[in-house]
């Protein structure tokens, strides 16, 4: 089984540099895919309220057999729970739905700059209340742009320890992977394929076929940890950016 590195977050918690995100996977079905990448040495899941598929992801860590301090879980705040009162009592119906007294990683899942008179200041105070209390071990944001992060980061009191946003080889999002590393905020990348339309894509082909990779599967994806890309194939990989999202624009989208 492959040993997955982690990575030190800004408030000394580890995560595991890759993880297995739930999305779109229907809650009949969420179950039975979590049980197999957890099989396949997955120990981060990814989940949201809005995928209403919390439960079946708590169901399969409760059946795996593993301890729940073996698995990293990450959860994310409704777009419509932003008003503080409202996100306490969404932050307690995650808990309950995952079956779990803690999650280790709690966002703010989208900025709506254009919802709540574009105050989502209030909301990250709030996140700072589950993690005062040990029942969010770290709290960050999802899809913050840098200007985003600069409210959080003057008004708030606890930098996040990570901004979870769509990043792949057709959009490298350079301007905010800049101001994260400098303001010690990881990276964690969303549809990290484009969703799916990068395996089609000549280079990324070939780079794999190179490396005796295949461009994306279940039980692959995972084992990517003995081999390093050369310069030239980095290089060739970020010469493919487009600034192309798939997903909405976080200054415009409103949930």
């Amino acid at each position: 089984m492959t040993d997955i590195p982690e990575i030190m977050l800004n408030n000394g918690q580890r995560i595991p540099q890759l993880g297995f995100g739930v999305f779109l996977i229907p809650p009949p079905e969420t179950e039975a895919a979590v049980t197999q990448a957890l099989q396949a040495g997955y120990r981060h899941i990814d989940t949201a309220e809005m995928y209403r598929n919390e439960a079946e992801v708590g169901q399969a860590i409760s059946k795996s057999g593993l301890s729940r301090g073996e698995v990293f879980v990450t959860t994310k705040l409704s777009n419509d729970a932003h008003m503080p009162e409202d996100a306490r009592r969404a932050f307690d119906g995650s808990l309950k739905a995952l079956g779990f007294d803690y999650v280790d990683l709690f966002l703010i899942h989208w900025p709506l700059p254009t919802r709540y008179n574009g105050d989502f200041v209030s909301t990250w105070r709030t996140l700072e209340e589950f993690y005062a209390d040990g029942r969010a071990r770290s709290i960050g944001v999802s899809n913050f742009q840098p200007h985003h992060l600069r409210r959080i980061h003057t008004e708030g009191q606890i930098t996040p320890a990570v901004d979870q946003i769509e990043v792949n080889p057709y959009l490298t999002q350079d301007e905010v992977r800049r101001f994260c590393a400098e303001h010690e905020i990881a990276i964690e990348a969303w549809s990290p394929l484009a969703r799916g339309r990068v395996l089609a894509d000549p280079t990324v082909d070939d780079i794999a076929r190179r490396y005796s990779k295949t461009p994306a599967r279940i039980t692959e994806n995972i084992d990517i940890f003995d081999f390093e890309l050369a310069g030239d194939d980095v290089e060739a990989i970020a010469a493919l950016n487009q600034n192309q999202r798939t997903g909405p624009d976080p200054d415009k989208f409103a949930g």
